[in-house]
């Protein structure tokens, strides 16, 4: 991949971190820690497609990307993957930024998982209750 128009760009989604190489002008290939997006990802296609949809809204342009993506899990690092496919598309111009805008892959999703608390055996869930 070389450095001339290389893109860097940061995902992220509930407690994964994707960190995104993308080079303008490829042959459209995905790495995924050193995998495929078949390997990494299984007999998931649902998970396959999710990471690909930004290059859907792209015009016919192809990218190369390596990406190294950490923590949670498949579903939740295909979901930081596809936030920062995206970050890096918008980055490209105004007209990407706005196809990306207007199909939600820019929004942070900012769910995260709810702390447990003192006292009950999970964030919400309580002992049983007994009067006597």
């Amino acid at each position: 991949m070389e450095n001339k128009n290389l893109i860097l760009a940061t995902g992220r989604r509930k407690t994964s971190v994707a960190q995104i190489r993308m080079s303008q002008g490829g042959e459209g290939k995905i790495t995924i820690n050193t995998k495929t997006p078949e390997d990494y990802f299984g007999n998931n296609p649902r998970l396959r497609h999710e990471i690909l949809r930004p290059f859907d809204l792209t015009k016919d342009q192809k990218f190369d990307c390596v990406i190294k993506v950490t923590g949670g899990g498949v579903s939740s690092q295909a979901g930081a993957i596809r936030h920062g496919i995206s970050r890096a598309i918008a980055s490209l111009g105004d007209s990407f930024r706005a196809s990306m805008k207007k199909a939600g892959f820019l929004t942070r999703d900012s769910r995260m998982v709810e702390r447990k608390k003192p006292g009950m055996p999970k964030a919400r869930k309580r002992f049983q209750f007994s009067k006597r």
